[in-house]
Formats: C-alpha cells, structure tokens, sequence
C-alpha cells in the first residue's frame, strides 16, 4: 500500500472513497477504526480541504445573517465560486457530503492580519477561514474554511467499504463520539507542535 502525505506531515497508509446517494464521491484518510457490537466503525478525514459557502442577508451591515447556502442555491452559484476560487489557484470540487478545495491556502497568520486591519468583528472568525467573497444576481456570498477538522463517521460493510450512517445508527454511537473526538484530536496535532 502506498503511503500518501497528510496535511500534518504525517503519512497515512489508507485512503478510503465516501459516495453519497447523487454518486459524488470524498476521499479520506482513514483516521480510527472501532468496533462497536460486532460492527466496524471507522473515523475519516477528508484529503482535500472542506470549504462552506454562506450567502449574506440582510439590509443593514451590522446586522447582516450568514446562511449556509442549499444544494438548490448551490447548483446556481458554483461555477462563479469555482471561477473566484481558481484566480488563487485553487479548484473548488463538489464532493459528496463537502465542498473540497484542492490547492494551497493562504497561511492562516496572514488571513488572520488581513481581517485584524479591516477590523472584522465577526464571531465566527475564530472558527472559520475567510478565502473570498463574491456576488451572483446582485447577492452577497463568502467563501470558508473551517478551521475543526471534518470527522466522517461511516460504518464499513464486510468487504471495508465505507458506507454512511442512518440516523438510527447515529444515534446507536453518539454516546461514544466525545471519547473518540478527543483520542483523534490529539493525534491529528500532536505533530503540529
């Protein structure tokens, strides 16, 4: 099996495909396997970087909403997305579950003096990447990165293909979620210190 780098500098040796119900598919490195009763579990973290795209909305600036855009909205605006996205050299992909970007990102620590000169005051800076903003049909969108990694939880049938969860089974391991969210935190940054 081939080793492939991780965004850490760690190397993972598995990289599994995720495919939604539309036939988009997400590769991931496969981050933890657990078994819970009989049946195998794993935790997965997407290859390529996830993006969010929120449309603004409201008439006055202090006051404007932020709206995760739908997949209706979304069929409109991507292309423009993908265009903006491509003039700093990054190709936005439509992936199941995420947007993913593939690419370079701007240096968080340069992003993050940008907006400490434009004095955004935004509650979600601490938790979103800025990257762009852009407009179709006379509305405002923007463009994110999440800085919490993505965990994609699936169960893997018994050939260890993955496979994503009912909201019955969900609801089967959330109880064991925060256990094992602090045990791969901790690996995924232990080799950024």
């Amino acid at each position: 099996m081939t080793q492939l780098p991780h965004k850490n500098g760690r190397f993972s040796t598995t990289i599994s495909i995720v495919t939604d119900e539309v036939g988009r598919s997400l590769p991931c490195y496969v981050e933890h396997q657990f078994d819970v009763r009989g049946q195998n579990y794993a935790v997965l973290l997407p290859v390529n970087t996830p993006v969010d795209i929120v449309a603004w909305y409201g008439e006055d600036e202090d006051e404007e909403e932020a709206v995760l855009v739908s997949e209706e909205e979304l069929d409109e605006i991507f292309d423009t997305a993908k265009a903006v996205l491509a003039e700093h050299d990054l190709l936005l992909q439509r992936t199941a579950l995420t947007l993913t970007l593939v690419g370079e990102l701007p240096e968080l620590d340069e992003l993050e003096d940008e907006l400490d000169e434009e004095g955004d005051d935004d509650p979600d800076a601490e938790e979103l990447m800025w990257l762009a903003n852009f407009y179709h049909k006379e509305q405002e969108y923007s463009i994110y990165v999440p800085l919490d990694p993505m965990l994609v939880l699936v169960r893997l049938d018994e050939s260890s293909q993955p496979q994503l969860l009912t909201q019955e089974e969900f609801a089967k391991i959330e109880p064991i979620l925060p256990s094992l969210e602090s045990r791969i935190a901790e690996r995924l940054f232990e080799g950024l210190d």
